[in-house]
């Protein structure tokens, strides 16, 4: 049971809301940087050095005990267990792990799986060197009326917005996004626009398609954006198979659709073809702008507000050779919005665009991290990088190429340098999939004598 009347809640809920209001009060000097700005900007940021990675871990048949897990990862260098598990905790069963993310207190961490729709909802404030399972959602299709597959669990104040990527009609990607209390209470379903019910937006191109995946928001602009990937069907499809499904082949997402962020009304939907995944804003004061990436047409859009108010969006460049599919997954912008990490997972690459104009992003730098790799966080300053391989537990690549890992980097401003690498295969724990980060610092009242302070040193 969570309970709000908790006085260490209290205290870090006013805690998380006065740092946050300094952070955001600082973005249009000095920003945030990378994976933290990932996060919801509703929430309190760490700005030192992050004590834990928690990887949201898909379980897998044969090993270990085959269920999906979040795993803790020591990663503070001055740690005795740097670089190494400190606690595993299982949820039951294979649900496709997949996102997770915090509360806006960030005392919770809400972890969502694709194929069996449950929730699970983690207390990561009480020892964040060991979470706790204290509840977990079985009934989010009935009560969303129908929305099959939740994945992104972002933060608005007080509330969770959870993207779907499917529904339970037909199992395709018409889908929509879910509000939550963060106690795990149903609010309210928001349907995305389709041909034929728009629900009142504007359809920019000749697109509608009703397809969801991910969900970022810039507040100072009352701007929510959703992105689009594909239903139940296709995602739990073998990849290979898929592949060689003209029918399945059709049946991606082709839109990027801008919402009132505090009416959650649908305005315009825009054309992005491709597979639209993440979606990551930039965080000056004067740029009102956001990018994503199209795993099928391997290409950065982006998003933003012309010269006169409106909301616009334009591919701007390449990932690698789009007729080779490299397929980009994962993105992770910097603070002062001149640096953009994206993954892609076919080539087990990692690479840097200088999106100093952000509507002529260059590379800059590349380098491979695995034989596939998926997901990418960096820390507040930039300095230090990790990187997941699992994309899907259909989709990851097979025999030997079927690397599972947790790997760390410093970047120096030229480099990657690997400090460790954890494999999740030959540590029996499964597929290792998404990842955020946890400090003892942001709740003060419980910390360790020996932990160092993050929030104090900013």
């Amino acid at each position: 049971m969570i309970n709000n009347k908790h006085p260490l809640r209290a205290r870090v809920r006013t805690s998380a809301f006065a740092a946050s209001t300094l952070v955001l009060a600082s973005l249009g000097s000095q920003g945030a940087l990378a994976d933290e700005t990932c996060q919801s900007p509703y929430m309190a940021k760490i700005v030192g050095q992050e004590d834990f990675v928690y990887v949201w871990t898909l379980g897998q048949e044969g090993l270990g005990d085959e269920q999906d897990k979040l795993v803790t990862v020591d990663v503070n260098p001055k740690s005795p267990n740097y670089g190494k598990v400190v606690s595993t905790l299982s949820v039951g069963g294979r649900n496709e792990a997949h996102h997770s993310g915090f509360t806006d207190d960030r005392q919770f961490l809400w972890a969502a799986s694709l194929d069996t729709s449950k929730m699970f909802i983690f207390d990561v404030h009480t020892d964040p060197a060991k979470p706790k399972l204290v509840k977990t959602i079985t009934d989010f299709v009935a009560k969303s009326g129908g929305v099959v597959g939740p994945h992104s669990t972002y933060a608005l104040p007080g509330r969770m917005i959870i993207t779907g990527l499917s529904n339970n009609k037909d199992h395709g990607g018409r889908t929509g996004l879910v509000e939550y209390t963060n106690d795990g209470d149903y609010v309210a379903t928001h349907w995305t626009p389709t041909d034929s019910d728009l629900e009142g937006a504007v359809k920019s191109g000749k697109y509608a398609d009703g397809y969801g995946y991910d969900v970022r928001v810039l507040p100072r602009r009352n701007l929510m954006l959703t992105s689009s990937f594909t239903g139940w069907s296709n995602y739990m499809m073998d990849f290979g198979k898929m592949l060689n499904d003209p029918e399945a082949m059709k049946r991606f997402g082709n839109t990027v659709v801008q919402w009132n962020l505090h009416s959650k009304q649908p305005k315009k939907v825009f054309d992005v073809p491709g597979a639209p995944l993440e979606i990551r804003c930039a965080w000056g004061e004067n740029h009102n702008y956001c990018f994503t990436s199209t795993a099928l047409t391997s290409k950065i859009w982006l998003i933003y507000e012309d010269d006169k108010g409106e909301w616009q969006a334009k591919e701007v460049a390449d990932v690698g050779d789009p007729s080779k599919v490299p397929l980009p997954v994962d993105i992770s912008i910097s603070s002062d919005d001149t640096k953009l990490w994206v993954n892609t997972f076919m080539d087990g690459k990692t690479r840097l665009f200088d999106i100093s104009d952000p509507f002529k992003p260059k590379q800059v730098y590349e380098q491979k991290i695995g034989a596939q790799v998926n997901m990418v966080s960096s820390s507040w300053d930039g300095k230090r990088l990790y990187y997941t391989s699992s994309l899907l537990a259909n989709w990851d690549k097979k025999a030997v190429d079927n690397e599972q890992f947790l790997k760390g980097y410093t970047w120096d401003g030229k480099q990657l340098t690997q400090k460790f690498a954890i494999d999740f295969t030959k540590e029996k724990l499964g597929r290792a999939h998404q990842m955020v980060f946890n400090a003892y610092s942001l709740y003060s009242a419980n910390k360790p004598d020996n932990a160092e302070g993050v929030l104090a040193k900013k």
